[in-house]
C-alpha cells in the first residue's frame, strides 16, 4: 500500500496572500490543523497550521521577555516574533520548510516523517504539483479498512497447521522465545506453555497467536523467569500442563 491508495484527492489549500482570518476560518470549518500554501502554478511554497496562530497579539498570547534577556536575543528573532503576532496574511507566518511526500512513497514514509518531524500531515506532491494530502486520519482509516475486511475466501485451517505457522513466526521475529515456549492448539484454540524472561513478550505472544488464522482463542500459561533475581511468576489463572 501507497500514499495514493490512501491520500485525500481534494485539498483545501491557500495561497501566500490569502489573510489570517481566512485561514483561521477554514481550519476551523473544515475541522483540519494544516493547510498547504501554494503559488498561481500549484506548486506547494509553504504549510501554515494551528500553531503558526497560536502566538498572536489580538488574544494576548504574544511571546513576551523580559527586558534583560531581549538584551541577549538578536533583533532579527525579535523582529521575526513581532511579524508573526501581527501578520495579517499567511505569507508572513507560514512555514517555508515543506516536508512532502509523493503519491507512489510507501505508508511506512509516511509514518517515518510523521514521527520524526512531529506533524500530523503530508503534502502530497507529484512532478512539481500538489496532488494530494496524507493525514493521520487517512492512516487511521486505512487501518479501520484493513480490520473489518472481510476474511471470507481463506480455506479452513487445520491444528497443525495453525501451531507451525504460529511457531514459524516465533522463530521469525527478533524477540521470539523459541527455545523457551510451546504451543499446542485444539479446535482453534491456542495454548501457551513455557518460559519469558521479559513480561512484554507475554502480550507479544498473546497478539502474535491472536493473528494467525484459524486462531478462536489464545490461553495463557506463561510463566516468566525474571533473569537477574530468577523470581518465577505465572501467568494468572494458568494451569500446568497435562502429561502427554
Amino acid at each position: 500500500m501507497n500514499v495514493a491508495d490512501i491520500m485525500t484527492r481534494t485539498v483545501i489549500s491557500v495561497t501566500p496572500e490569502t489573510t489570517i482570518a481566512d485561514a483561521a476560518r477554514l481550519l476551523l470549518d473544515h475541522r483540519i490543523s494544516g493547510l498547504p500554501v501554494v503559488d498561481p502554478e500549484g506548486a506547494v511554497v509553504g504549510i501554515v497550521t494551528e500553531g503558526d496562530l497560536l502566538r498572536r497579539t489580538e488574544t494576548g498570547t504574544e511571546r513576551r521577555h523580559a527586558r534583560w534577556l531581549e538584551f541577549l536575543l538578536s533583533p532579527g528573532r525579535l523582529a521575526q516574533e513581532y511579524a508573526h503576532a501581527n501578520a495579517r496574511n499567511v505569507g508572513e507566518v507560514m512555514s517555508t520548510d515543506v516536508v512532502a511526500v509523493g503519491p507512489r512513497d510507501p505508508l511506512a514514509e509516511v509514518v517515518r516523517l510523521m514521527e520524526h518531524r512531529h506533524i500530523k500531515r503530508l503534502p502530497v506532491i507529484d512532478s512539481g504539483r500538489l496532488v494530494g494530502i496524507v493525514s493521520r486520519a487517512n492512516l487511521v482509516r486505512a487501518l479501520l479498512d484493513d480490520l473489518t475486511k472481510p476474511a471470507g475466501g481463506k480455506p479452513a485451517t487445520s491444528d497443525v497447521e495453525i501451531r507451525e505457522r504460529i511457531l514459524a513466526e516465533i522463530v521469525r521475529q527478533p524477540w521470539g522465545p523459541r527455545a523457551s515456549v510451546d504451543v499446542r492448539v485444539e479446535a482453534g484454540i491456542v495454548e501457551l506453555y513455557g518460559t519469558i524472561t521479559d513480561e512484554r513478550e507475554r502480550a507479544a505472544l498473546q497478539v502474535l497467536s491472536e493473528n494467525t488464522p484459524g486462531v478462536t482463542a489464545v490461553h495463557d500459561h506463561l510463566v516468566w523467569v525474571e533473569p537477574v533475581s530468577g523470581l518465577v511468576i505465572p501467568a494468572v489463572g494458568s494451569e500446568p500442563p497435562e502429561n502427554d
